[in-house]
C-alpha cells in the first residue's frame, strides 16, 4: 500500500474518530466542521423512525440539546476499516458509548455498543461526512437516563 493511500485512510479515520471526540468534548464548533451540507443521519436501530437528511447545524443542535444534558460521555471508535474510491470513502468501526448522569433511583450509567458506518467526500484536502448510520447491537444501565438528560 502506498503512503498516500495509508494518509488517506488514516485522514478517514481521524475525520470519523473526531466525531465521537468532539460530541464528548462538547466541541460543537468543531463538529459542525466535520459534515458535508447536508448528512444522512440514520440512528434508527435506537430510536426507531426513518433515517434523517440533516444540515450540520441541525446535527449539532440535536446532540448538543441531548448530550449537554449527561454529566458525562465517551464514545470510543475501534476496529476501524477505511475503504477509499476516487473521492469517496467508507469507514466502518465498532462503538462502545458509555453516557453517565447521577441518578438516585437507578444506575448513573447507561451504555451501548454496536456498530458506525460513515461515508465521506473529498473536498479539497479534507474529508466531511455525509452519511452515519448507527447501528445499536446491544446495550447495559439504566437507558431511562436518555429521557432525563433531554430533559436538563
Amino acid at each position: 500500500m502506498s503512503e498516500s493511500v495509508v494518509q488517506t485512510k488514516y485522514a478517514v479515520a481521524e475525520t470519523c474518530t473526531r466525531m465521537a471526540v468532539y460530541a464528548d468534548q462538547r466541541e460543537w464548533e468543531l463538529l459542525r466542521g466535520l459534515f458535508a451540507d447536508k448528512v444522512l443521519l440514520d440512528y434508527t436501530s435506537l430510536a426507531g423512525g426513518e433515517p434523517a437528511q440533516l444540515t450540520p447545524q441541525e446535527i449539532v443542535a440535536a446532540w448538543a440539546s441531548t448530550l449537554s444534558g449527561y454529566d458525562a460521555t465517551q464514545h470510543l471508535i475501534a476496529n476501524q476499516l477505511v475503504h477509499i474510491d476516487g473521492d469517496r470513502a467508507l469507514c466502518t468501526a465498532s462503538f462502545q458509548a458509555t453516557h453517565r448522569l447521577a441518578d438516585a433511583h437507578g444506575s448513573p450509567l447507561w451504555t451501548l455498543g454496536g456498530s458506525y458506518r460513515w461515508e465521506l467526500a473529498r473536498s479539497g484536502d479534507r474529508w466531511l461526512i455525509d452519511t452515519v448510520v448507527m447501528t445499536a447491537v446491544w446495550g447495559d444501565g439504566n437507558r431511562d437516563l436518555s429521557v432525563r438528560a433531554a430533559g436538563r
